[in-house]
């Protein structure tokens, strides 16, 4: 069963840094995301430990982190019928290198780390995740 659901998108520093911004969001919007809320926004490493916490215990945690607080990013809330999936599939694999064609990573992504956006996992992750940047 479809429902209409929210999940938190991140354009990543690789990206922002290569203006990408609109050429992303408009691929979002061509595959029927409404785009809910977004801002532009640097965060300290400080924040990106607090926001990657459930890596941490990962081998890649310091650079993940080190890498989200490199420079400005592009935070969105993003709106669809299953949105969570919908938004994977159209990210594509984490590695740039297996991503299928047409996903934003195969056309974006540099490397397995400078892989343009972040998406949620889950939507119990999406929640928390939006809530994170989004406090009302």
């Amino acid at each position: 069963m479809s429902k209409i659901e929210q999940t938190l998108s991140i354009i990543k520093p690789d990206a922002v840094e290569r203006s990408l911004e609109n050429e992303i969001k408009e691929i979002f919007v061509t595959n029927g995301f409404s785009i809910l809320k977004e801002k532009k926004i640097q965060i300290e490493k400080s924040e990106a430990e607090k926001f990657y916490k459930v890596h941490e215990t990962k081998p890649f945690y310091n650079d993940l982190c080190e890498y989200l607080s490199s420079g400005p990013i592009l935070v969105m809330v993003l709106e669809k019928e299953n949105a969570v999936l919908g938004n994977r599939k159209l990210m594509g694999a984490t590695n740039p290198k297996d991503a299928e064609e047409g996903t934003i990573r195969k056309k974006y992504g540099i490397s397995i780390d400078k892989n343009s956006v972040h998406g949620s996992d889950s939507s119990d992750n999406a929640k928390s995740e939006i809530d994170f940047f989004f406090e009302d």
